[in-house]
């Protein structure tokens, strides 16, 4: 057991799952000897599902932003074994609908906590930087550069031309990394998700897959079990392709590369996601209906779909009698906790091919596949086991 990890936003929908696998001996049983699961927010280890065990060492209220250079690598030197890190899985985002300083938080959080490792950690070997779809523009919707990008998405296409460039923090992040760590004995690499399906025991600002857990857990309760439930988003989005990317497999192929990546890949991108064909809400979400018992069809041919947020807070009654009902934790299903729209984003907007190309990866030796059932289904059943949906 030789190596040691740390997870920067340990509780957030990719932090989660890292600790989770790395405590059930991903790869291999003998890896990992410790994990440093670092988060912002308190969390307690009887919310996380984590299992407990003396390897885990949660440490909360580390702000990465706050005080100086020095202040923030004495709150890190703290941490009890942190001089025997190995490998740093850097997954901490801070959302804010200031995008000017969400781009300034984001490149000063990553500089300073890798500065800081690097620092502290004279047995560190391998550093990751999560990114994801945007490195492609993704989010840009209409506006994206098929004309240049074009499906499939590769790591090898070129990066966004001005303006969006500018107002992607990813290149900020990368550009600092590879100068800074060109001359450093450790590797590392870039991981590229795109949306991405998993559990988290805080509340989250994305967590598409949980939105979905409630919203269709609400469903059966007011409309029944064994009703239909259209697609609550755009025709268009119902048959764009894509590649969902669980946050377990999301895991699971970074600690791979993380433990196996030669020094001579240094500093490469890897799209990560479930599986190397692409799908769409059309055949997924008939499959994500039925784990509840119900029946799933495209968006209605007449009128508007029941919106994700607008039906939960149109039955908002309805879910705290079910949360009396089933003993369930309060407040989650509506809360300060959310991104007004994003789900309603998703869903209909993204209605344009965007699937990935994922040669790379799987030419690594890395072999794993994940099917829907296998990827929401388990998110579900953590969010029934957390008390977030009932059972």
């Amino acid at each position: 057991m030789s190596k040691s990890a740390l997870v920067f936003g340990a509780s957030g929908v990719s932090g989660w799952a890292f600790v989770n696998e790395i405590l059930h001996d991903y790869p291999k049983k003998g890896t990992w000897k410790k994990v440093h699961a670092l988060t912002n927010r308190p969390l307690k280890h009887s919310d996380s599902l984590w299992p407990d065990e003396e390897r885990l060492n949660m440490v909360s209220g580390i702000d990465l932003l706050k005080g100086s250079q020095e202040d923030l690598e004495g709150a890190l030197s703290s941490v009890d074994g942190i001089k025997n890190v190995t490998h740093v899985f850097y997954l901490a985002y801070k959302a804010s609908t200031d995008f000017d300083q969400e781009f300034k938080d984001a490149e000063s959080m990553f500089r300073r906590a890798t500065t800081a490792m690097d620092h502290l950690s004279p047995a560190l070997e391998f550093v990751v930087l999560q990114i994801g779809a945007k490195m492609y523009g993704c989010h840009l919707l209409e506006n994206h550069p098929a004309d240049y990008m074009p499906v499939p998405l590769k790591e090898s296409h070129p990066r966004l031309k001005p303006p969006y460039s500018e107002k992607l923090f990813y290149h900020a992040q990368l550009d600092w990394i590879t100068e800074y760590a060109k001359d450093r004995q450790w590797n590392w690499c870039d991981t590229r998700p795109d949306i991405i399906i998993g559990f988290v025991p805080n509340q989250n600002f994305y967590s598409l897959a949980t939105s979905i857990g409630l919203f269709l857990s609400l469903w059966m309760e007011v409309e029944g079990k064994g009703s239909t439930v259209a697609y609550p988003g755009s025709e268009a989005a119902w048959v764009a392709k894509s590649n969902d990317s669980s946050s377990d497999m999301i895991a699971r192929q970074t600690l791979y590369l993380s433990t196996t990546l030669p020094i001579s890949q240094k500093g490469e991108g890897f799209n990560v996601a479930d599986a190397k064909e692409p799908m769409s809400w059309e055949t997924k979400w008939p499959i994500i209906c039925s784990y509840f018992g119900l029946k799933g069809t495209g968006p209605p041919v007449e009128g508007a779909a029941n919106e994700v947020r607008t039906y939960i807070k149109q039955n908002i009654g309805t879910w705290e009698i079910m949360e009396k009902k089933y003993g369930l934790k309060s407040g989650l299903a509506d809360s300060d906790w959310k991104i007004v729209g994003f789900e309603y984003y998703l869903l209909t907007y993204f209605g344009f091919d965007r699937q990935y190309d994922m040669t790379k990866m799987y030419s690594t030796g890395f072999e794993e596949e994940r099917d829907t059932m296998q990827a929401w289904g388990g998110v579900f059943d953590r969010m029934k086991a957390a008390k977030i949906i009932p059972s």
